[in-house]
């Protein structure tokens, strides 16, 4: 058991370094993107399936709520936290279209939209930057793997090298606090 618990730590360790040597770049485009946004007066929509609808979540609360400083709050929505919508949503159109008709309804241009996939592959993110991209709304894409088809349709997509779902949520969850420290310094220096 200890060295399976070795082995975790490694490779969560080996997924952080391949974001330290790849993705600098793009985690601050995208929080320079959102810092934009805010200061214009827009917002971020972040949306995403099971546990990436829980970053998503994490994420906002950070940004509504404060970081590491007492501050105003940030305008942001996660479109997984209404369950009539998503249901209705999913019910009557289906489920492809449960974030795409949210950012249809939400987003304007200027805002920031960011999907969370570890595959890239989800069809309901997939179709709501899609969605984004047509109102004039920037895209962030925190991915895995090899960026899957969202990899291309985003702005600024930000890829995991793993393929290991877990490894590639702990890293995602890192990217988050990473961009909500850097919004947070910007905003209220």
């Amino acid at each position: 058991m200890k060295d399976l618990i070795k082995n975790i730590l490694k490779e969560s360790i080996r997924a952080k370094e391949t974001i330290r040597d790849n993705e600098v770049e793009n985690i601050a485009k995208a929080a320079s993107l959102i810092v934009h946004s805010l200061r214009s007066g827009g917002k971020v929509l972040v949306f995403g399936n099971g546990g990436s609808a829980a970053d998503s979540q994490h994420l906002v609360a950070e940004l509504v709520g404060r970081f590491k400083k007492e501050r105003k709050p940030l305008s942001a929505i996660a479109l997984t936290t209404n369950t009539s919508s998503l249901t209705a949503l999913a019910n009557d159109y289906g489920y492809d279209v449960t974030f795409s008709r949210q950012v249809e309804a939400l987003g304007r241009e200027g805002d920031v939209a960011m999907g969370i996939s570890t595959s890239g592959n989800s069809k309901n993110v997939i179709a709501a930057i899609k969605a984004a991209k047509a109102i004039g709304m920037k895209t962030v894409c925190l991915l895995g793997g090899d960026g899957g088809k969202l990899r291309r349709e985003c702005d600024v997509p930000i890829l995991v090298g793993s393929k290991d779902t877990p490894r590639i949520q702990e890293c995602h969850l890192t990217i988050c606090h990473i961009i909500c420290e850097l919004v947070e310094l910007e905003m209220f220096k």
